[in-house]
C-alpha cells in the first residue's frame, strides 16, 4: 500500500491514541508520544510494525499521540489512518 495523504483516526481522549499519517519520501518515520511509554514503548512499536508489514506499508511518516491505547484500538486507529490516505481499492482479506 502506498501514502498518497495525510490523514488522521482517533482521539486524545484517555484509553485512546490520535494517528497521524503522511507520505514519506522513503522507509518509515514514527514519531511516539505516550502516556504509558515507560511500560509498553516496545509493544506499541512492534504493534505498529506489524500492522505496516500486514498492509505492505514500507514509506510513510508516522506521529502518535497515546493516550493509553490496548492493542486491539492502536490497530483499529493506525489502519484507519492508513487507508484514508491512500486512493488504492482496499483488500479486506489484509485488513482484517
Amino acid at each position: 500500500m502506498q501514502v498518497t495523504k495525510e490523514s488522521v483516526a482517533g482521539t486524545v481522549e484517555s484509553s485512546d491514541v490520535m494517528v497521524y499519517v503522511a507520505p514519506s519520501g522513503g522507509g518509515v518515520s514514527l514519531d511516539l508520544t505516550s502516556s504509558v511509554g515507560k511500560q509498553f514503548d516496545a509493544q506499541i512499536r512492534a504493534t505498529v510494525a506489524d500492522v505496516l508489514k500486514q498492509l505492505g506499508v514500507d514509506a510513510v511518516a508516522l506521529r502518535l499521540d497515546d493516550r493509553g491505547a490496548l492493542d486491539c484500538v492502536l490497530r483499529a486507529r493506525l489502519k484507519a489512518a492508513l487507508l484514508r490516505a491512500t486512493d488504492e481499492p482496499v483488500d479486506w482479506g489484509k485488513v482484517l
